[in-house]
């Protein structure tokens, strides 16, 4: 059972510290972090488990080779609204990323979350759009959101600890990686910031 199920009960109020300029707005970060590196990951016990905690289970204990193979089952899982036409914004809204048109992926992210509001990896791609537009209040409620819907997505998760890192909040940033890890422990991008901030969250532990 994964604690994070709970996060309902315990979720930050962020609509009134949507801007950084918010003297709570970084404290409100640091609580949901808290939040977010209490949970543990999904445990599969059961064979008739949903196809995601049975992925997630084997990604936990996989090697590199097979967990870049699980990561690629595991979005495929994740990405699939239900609806082609949603599946579709989903795609534009990817798309314009990559080609860093943030308005456009904006634009097509936000009619995917008005119109699947319970479809998680909406959320995450948007709040990475808003990221890269410098909108970090957005971001961390679309983050909120998704984490909400799907407490185990740790893409999710990693652009939380992004801005963390974005504060200069080397020690909880730290601590979200980890929390990464303890879900993808082959993830590149999280081993890279756990070791590039080890050193200086051990500095300050001495």
């Amino acid at each position: 059972m994964c604690l994070c199920l709970e996060i309902d009960a315990h979720r930050v109020t962020l609509t009134n510290v949507m801007s950084i300029e918010n003297p709570n707005f970084k404290s409100t970060v640091a609580a949901f972090a808290v939040i977010v590196t209490l949970c543990l990951p999904v445990n599969a016990q059961n064979a008739d488990l949903t196809d995601e905690t049975v992925l997630l289970q084997q990604l936990a204990e996989a090697n590199e080779a097979e967990a870049l193979k699980l990561e690629r089952q595991l979005q495929a899982v994740w990405n699939k609204s239900g609806s082609a036409a949603m599946d579709l914004l989903l795609k534009r809204g990817r798309d314009a990323l990559e080609v860093d048109d943030i308005d456009a992926a904006i634009d097509h992210l936000t009619a995917l979350t008005d119109h699947a509001p319970e479809f998680a990896q909406g959320w995450t791609l948007r709040a990475r759009a808003y990221f890269t537009a410098d909108l970090l209040g957005p971001a961390l409620l679309d983050l909120e959101t998704a984490l909400a819907l799907n407490p185990n997505n740790y893409d999710a998760i990693l652009g939380l600890a992004a801005i963390l890192e974005t504060f200069n909040d080397s020690e909880r940033a730290y601590e979200v990686y980890q929390r990464v890890q303890a879900i993808h422990p082959h993830h590149e991008v999280a081993a890279e910031a756990i070791e590039r901030l080890k050193s200086h969250v051990m500095g300050k532990a001495l």
